[in-house]
């Protein structure tokens, strides 16, 4: 649910994730930027760390997605990663049916076998209709068991007008998206920092040492034309028009730009920079955390650790009009209720709370990065004791 709120001439508000991911509010937009993308028939600026929307334009209506639902498939494979369930090394196989699939394509062959790798550059940057399905496939089994699991993630991700009927984006009925929904895929890919080493590419090679070698170039010319732009992912159909939804990075502040059904590439790729030149020259983003600095430590009721070491998975920021003031901001990391072991790799602890004053600036979900198992009777046991005579 998005909420406007008015903005004193002395004040600013900047909110991220709520309690429940996707869920974001929107700073108030300005008036100068009433015309930013008015060929597409919806549009979005959102800052990629905190989720705070800068800009927006019919972006809640059901439009047919395109290739950007590739951004969906991209998302579950490095996260099958994550979780172990895949390796990028691991080979695929690709079935008649992958190979079947027209549009953009890496012309895969029944039979044929590539790695999870190469099958990422495929969908990232030539937008493989064959390979998106070929990785559905060694995912889930087949590629309506993994579209279950794509609108399945979409409903996690609080994403209200999304519904996949395939993992590719070719025309079918009751397969849409929004702008804001896709936004906010996008920023849940970029918490995987190796997806912008397929999206930013702008050319290379598939089989690169056979007889046949397959040149990849980016058909997102943004990644070598504007600079810092480093994805994410294209689309079109004739039903679609012309789709993006774009990042870019400056000053360590980075932007999602999403467009749907804008009438030309060139139109499309004009409105996406005009819109990041908007953000990048009006904002700027207060960190609170970069990617990998600890955060605090959380007790742990009954685990074979008593305290559990929180990190940051991904960048967390505040977005900020340039020349606001930061000197009275602060943040703490909040636990909603006692964390028991078992603790997994993923599992929510609680919350950063970032305020300034006492003004709630943003909230954000916090994740454990390492699990923490249950402590055995006897550990707890001689626990106790050594408490008892302590």
């Amino acid at each position: 649910m998005i909420k406007r709120w008015i903005v004193a001439a002395c004040m600013f508000t900047m909110l991220g994730w709520s309690v429940l991911p996707g869920v974001m509010q929107a700073a108030e937009q300005p008036a100068a930027a009433a015309e930013l993308a008015p060929s597409a028939r919806s549009a979005i600026v959102m800052d990629a760390d905190s989720g705070t929307i800068i800009y927006e334009r019919n972006s809640h209506d059901k439009l047919p997605p395109a290739s950007i639902t590739k951004i969906m498939t991209m998302l579950l494979t490095l996260e099958a990663i994550d979780e172990g369930k895949l390796k990028l090394t691991d080979k695929v196989q690709a079935s008649e049916y992958a190979a079947s699939m027209g549009g953009s394509q890496i012309f895969l062959e029944p039979g044929e076998e590539m790695t999870v790798d190469d099958l990422l550059k495929g969908i990232a940057m030539a937008s493989g209709n064959d390979a998106s399905v070929a990785m559905a496939e060694k995912i889930a089994g087949t590629e309506e068991a993994f579209v279950e699991l794509m609108n399945k993630r979409a409903q996690t991700l609080g994403l209200k007008n999304t519904h996949f009927a395939n993992c590719n984006g070719l025309p079918a009925d009751n397969h849409y998206s929004s702008a804001h929904d896709i936004a906010v895929m996008s920023r849940e890919l970029l918490k995987h920092s190796e997806a912008t080493t397929y999206t930013g590419k702008y050319q290379d090679y598939l089989r690169k040492d056979t007889e046949k070698p397959f040149w990849l170039v980016n058909t997102n010319k943004l990644v070598r034309f504007y600079s810092g732009a480093d994805g994410l992912k294209t689309g079109y159909t004739s039903e679609a028009k012309f789709c993006l939804s774009a990042t870019a990075s400056r000053d360590n502040l980075r932007v999602i730009a999403v467009v749907m059904g804008e009438p030309n590439t060139k139109t499309r790729n004009s409105e996406v920079s005009q819109m990041f030149d908007y953000a990048f020259a009006q904002y700027t983003n207060h960190s609170i955390f970069r990617t990998g600095d600890p955060m605090g430590t959380v007790p742990v009721e009954k685990g074979m650790a008593r305290e559990l070491a929180v990190e940051a998975k991904h960048p967390y920021s505040v977005l900020l009009r340039k020349g606001a003031a930061t000197a009275d901001i602060r943040h703490e990391l909040r636990i909603d209720s006692p964390l028991r072991a078992p603790v997994k790799v993923g599992q929510k602890v609680g919350r950063l709370i970032v305020y300034q004053g006492d003004k709630v600036l943003s909230e954000f979900e916090v994740e454990a990065q390492q699990e923490v198992a249950r402590a055995t009777w006897w550990q707890l046991f001689k626990r106790a004791g050594a408490e008892l005579f302590s």
